[in-house]
């Protein structure tokens, strides 16, 4: 049995709280490693390494930050595949899927190699006479991220590139249930050059995650996860003094108009619904078919889920893989079965596919039609294969509809009408659109993010809002002046204005 175990100070080192929690091959259902669950005595070990290596690594030039980085990237990207196949084999998701993933996470790095940049103030001149004012951008310490088991590589990286660049260590606890992703990214650090310690994995569950948020010596917290856990996470950590981005679960609606370009919107659909066995949190979960196209779409919907090949990730010709567990796999399959209790028609029952393997927790593509907003298939964040098909009859339903919906993290809009498009865009609640474009993840350069019951916290994740979350800024006002000009003034200060003219 593989033993997979903490990394700190630059190298594993074996648990010793006596706890261990399975890990398995989705796709066979076998168990094939267990994974050490830390102590919050641990957790306060690997944090006091990490904040003596802050004190170094904040030290440490841009020049040299950037190299490091540059490094890293070169690293990442002639080892993708490798990378990948530990996402297939302890995630699920098919070859393809695990490549994107790490490619997403790339280009996190590459912009974070541009620290030099990023880190820049901002100075004013003769602010008043002699005197300068300028602002100045600081790491914050120790900062940590809590990652999901839905993106074992891509989520880490959206953390840990920006913190590291900006001058901070950071503390890693990814998902118990695939932690091999983050030992392997732990080697490429060192590898690149890192300092031992600026970059730390502690796996672990609750007892975990709870010594983090409490720990006085972490500044700040990342997370990506379910909406309970993300409020839980936001609630604790602000709590005790942290600054938090907690990122939580979603209900993306997809709203497709008559007039928009059927074979492309029910492509669109299948891809962003069924893509990663729907364990997206930007996977398309609700398609608001708008009028008269709602026959047409569901049939061509329908007409090509049999075409779907589910499989294990590993075999090149799978397009869907398993869910990560037996009992999420169970989980999902209830919400169907809710569903059918509530009236919804059922197109196509995943439960009752004849094409899926009888090892593994697979689960087939679903499509369900005429659910309303009342039934749990639509309300609750379903993470799996269950596509519903929400019927309405004007544009204005659509987007009441994703207004009234608690969750707000990505939505898209198909249709070959610009002002349309353009009306959406800005009357909808949701932090990332799509026009045309199913699953809007920003590039790099900007931030991810959603509202409402999505997001807890101001933040969003990387890119600038990234740099700003683990940095800090110090605005400096410095004057220099000639010996013997100095004079005691008890009044406030001020501005020199006394070259104005007189009204």
């Amino acid at each position: 049995m593989n033993h997979i175990a903490h990394w700190i100070g630059g190298a594993t080192r074996k648990g010793t709280s006596g706890r261990v929690g399975p890990v398995h091959n989705p796709a066979t259902g076998e168990q094939i490693a267990e994974v050490d669950l830390a102590s919050e005595s641990e957790v306060n070990q690997a944090v006091a390494v990490a904040r003596e290596a802050a004190e170094g690594w904040r030290a440490a030039s841009l020049a040299k930050r950037a190299a490091v980085l540059f490094t890293f990237r070169e690293l990442l990207a002639g080892r993708k595949d490798a990378l990948a196949a530990i996402v297939t084999r302890e995630h699920g998701k098919v070859a393809a899927d695990a490549a994107g993933e790490v490619a997403r996470g790339l280009e996190n790095v590459e912009f974070a190699t541009g620290i030099p940049h990023l880190m820049k103030g901002g100075f004013s001149e003769q602010a008043a006479t002699g005197v300068d004012v300028y602002s100045i951008r600081q790491p914050l310490g120790v900062v940590a991220g809590i990652t999901p088991f839905n993106f074992p590589a891509m989520v880490p990286l959206w953390m840990c590139a920006t913190a590291i660049a900006a001058g901070n260590a950071f503390v890693l606890k990814p998902s118990e249930k695939d932690p091999s992703a983050a030992l392997w990214l732990a080697g490429l650090w060192r590898e690149a050059g890192l300092p031992d310690g600026v970059f730390t994995v502690v796996n672990g569950d609750k007892e975990a995650v709870d010594a983090i948020l409490a720990h006085p010596d972490v500044a700040a917290v990342s997370f990506v996860g379910s909406t309970p856990i993300a409020r839980y996470i936001y609630e604790t950590g602000t709590a005790n003094g942290k600054r938090v981005q907690a990122l939580g679960g979603a209900k993306n609606h997809m709203v497709v108009l008559p007039d928009a370009e059927l074979d492309a919107a029910a492509d669109a659909a299948i891809s962003a619904g069924y893509g990663a066995a729907g364990e997206r949190c930007m996977a398309i979960s609700v398609v608001v078919a708008v009028g008269e196209i709602a026959d047409p779409l569901v049939a061509a919907i329908a007409e090509r889920l049999p075409g779907i090949r589910i499989g294990d990730g590993a075999d090149p010709g799978s397009e869907m893989g398993p869910l990560i567990s037996a009992q999420h796999r169970d989980r999902v399959a209830s919400y169907i079965e809710a569903g059918v209790t509530a009236g919804a028609k059922v197109i196509e029952d995943g439960r009752k596919s004849g094409r899926i393997p009888e090892k593994g927790f697979f689960l087939g593509a679903t499509l369900l039609d005429n659910v309303t907003p009342e039934m749990s298939v639509y309300t609750d964040e379903i993470f799996g294969p269950v596509l519903s098909v929400v019927r309405v009859e004007t544009y204005a339903e659509a987007v009441e509809l994703i207004n009234s919906n608690e969750y707000g993290n990505g939505t898209a809009i198909f249709t070959r009408d610009g002002g349309a498009a353009r009306r959406f865009q800005f009357d909808v609640n949701a932090g990332m659109v799509g026009v045309n474009v199913p699953i809007p993840v920003p590039v790099a350069y900007y931030s991810f993010g959603g509202w409402k019951a999505s997001l807890f916290g101001d933040t969003h994740m990387y890119g600038p809002d990234g740099i700003h979350f683990f940095t800090r800024s110090k605005v400096v006002t410095s004057r220099w002046p000639d010996p013997g000009t100095s004079k005691i003034d008890l009044g406030f200060p001020q501005t020199d204005k006394s070259d104005l003219p007189k009204p």
